[in-house]
């Protein structure tokens, strides 16, 4: 079928009512302004969002997601579906000559991970921050597109033109280092697109929140809030990184043993914080896990790593004594072949855990994953190991890194958006997010899902179901369409 312009409509007359017929032209015209999730909205990862004026898109971020391994009950899912997983980005890639670009707002995996599987696909130029750069370089090697790929450092809070789209970086505080958010601005209207947030004032690692630097937002007239909705339904405020350093000290000194701690390996502030306490208690850090140690090796070539200057080589560590040991490993959420979880099996190459050894989780468990946890924290116990989490820990050992509701209220009343539009969550957080945004004074929220086409300009609204989405696997080295 030819493509019609989305605001010719066709006037039926049927049984003596007026029905209209409207056929999508789903390329944007000049005093359109349309936002359009393909992954990332109505669940948690796999994050993909395009944006739509004047002939062109704009996409925002290309993550993946891990497949759960249990239900939350706590059943075994017994699939043969690939670990890992990614927005199907079939649409986009069909009209890649009308995208501009892709805009990395940081380097977690939700956010990044799809993009040295899916740039083939889209063959357009990336644009982010000096780390997430760094982190997705490193990617891109693995699968031999390290220069085949045109990725431009943006600098922070400078604006950029991409395209049709005017992107103002906004410095935001997370749990990795340069996180952003952006307002994306076209003549017809404007977007303040948050990403991943939480409002920090001590976050280790980068500076504060800047309260008035969001205040600043509301003179730009944002007609919508795209905003993250991870921990829109957990009352309160989120705890800062740096409060975390009690706890997490005291813990450490009381061990008597080697001391294990394991936390999310993108969270370098959790990391600086763990270093400067084995400094403070005359153990030696060592890091257990790929992942962490990239991710360290990354902060200090962009000059982000300002604690230790080096770590003991795993190596060495059965040559230590146990009490001089303080060790971050990988492996908090019971991934089989992480550190932690191959110490659990006495299985880990260059060392094993003793009676009296302590084991630290600084995070916490993400649905799904609660029964390799749970038989990875059996296991340990067995070993005689000392356990604690952040519920029996009476000092606050893990922070999250999204914003709680009082976050979220402070968030929409310093920018005054005209609308709502909550993503990254299930739909209970989504309607969360809609009903702190309405407490706010916003006064409109447009609920949603992947696939659905919000309309910002000419005027507000959405259409259901506009575009067909789905998922790719990654199986055997090749991706894969996923029922």
């Amino acid at each position: 079928m030819p493509e019609i312009c989305l605001h010719s409509i066709l006037a039926l007359l049927h049984n003596n009512k007026l029905f209209y017929l409207v056929l999508i032209n789903m390329t944007p015209e000049q005093q359109d302004f349309w936002f359009l999730p393909l992954g990332g909205t109505g669940e948690i990862g796999m994050n993909m969002n395009l944006y739509g004026h004047d002939g062109q898109w704009l996409m925002v971020d290309c993550g993946v997601i891990f497949a759960k391994n249990n239900e939350i009950s706590g059943e075994a899912i017994l699939s043969e579906q690939p670990h890992i997983q990614m927005a199907d980005p079939k649409f986009i890639a069909d009209r890649r000559k009308r995208l501009a670009g892709l805009v990395i707002t940081h380097a977690h995996e939700d956010h990044i991970g799809a993009v040295p599987y899916l740039w083939r696909k889209l063959k357009c130029p990336i644009y982010t921050t000096a780390f997430t750069a760094e982190i997705l370089r490193r990617k891109l090697v693995e699968v031999g597109l390290d220069s085949k790929v045109p990725i431009t450092i943006v600098e922070p809070n400078e604006a950029t033109n991409i395209g049709v789209f005017r992107v103002q970086w906004v410095a935001l505080t997370h749990s990795i280092p340069e996180p952003y958010g952006m307002v994306i601005s076209t003549p017809v209207g404007k977007v303040f697109h948050t990403a991943d947030w939480k409002l920090d004032k001590a976050p280790v690692i980068g500076l504060a929140y800047d309260k008035q630097h969001y205040q600043c937002l509301a003179t730009q007239n944002i007609d919508a809030m795209v905003c993250d909705s991870t921990n829109a339904n957990v009352p309160g405020w989120s705890a800062s990184e740096a409060s975390l350093y009690k706890g997490l000290k005291q813990h450490v000194e009381q061990a008597k043993g080697r001391v294990v701690v394991t936390c999310f390996g993108s969270n370098l502030a959790r990391l600086h914080t763990l270093a400067k306490i084995a400094k403070e208690t005359n153990r030696h850090l060592g890091l257990l896990g790929r992942s962490m140690v990239n991710m360290m090796s990354a902060a200090k070539v962009t000059g982000l790593w300002t604690s230790v200057e080096t770590h003991i080589d795993p190596a060495h560590l059965g040559y230590l004594p146990a009490s001089t040991v303080l060790l971050v490993a990988t492996g908090s959420q019971g991934e089989s072949r992480t550190a932690l979880n191959r110490l659990s099996m006495n299985s880990f190459r260059d060392m094993v855990l003793e009676p009296g050894d302590t084991v630290i989780f600084s995070s916490k468990v993400i649905p799904g994953n609660e029964l390799p946890i749970e038989q990875m924290i059996e296991r340990l116990k067995a070993l005689k190991v000392d356990v604690i989490t952040e519920h029996n820990s009476q000092l606050a050992i893990h922070a999250s890194g999204h914003p709680a509701k009082e976050e979220l209220q402070a968030m929409y009343q310093w920018v005054k958006p005209r609308c709502a539009i909550p993503v990254h969550g299930e739909v209970h957080h989504l309607n969360a997010n809609a009903s702190v945004a309405a407490t706010a004074g916003v006064p409109q929220q447009l609920l949603g899902g992947n696939g659905d086409l919000y309309y910002i300009s000419p005027a507000l609204g959405i259409r259901r179901r506009a575009v067909k989405t789905g998922r790719l696997g990654i199986k055997n080295g090749a991706l894969i369409a996923l029922e």
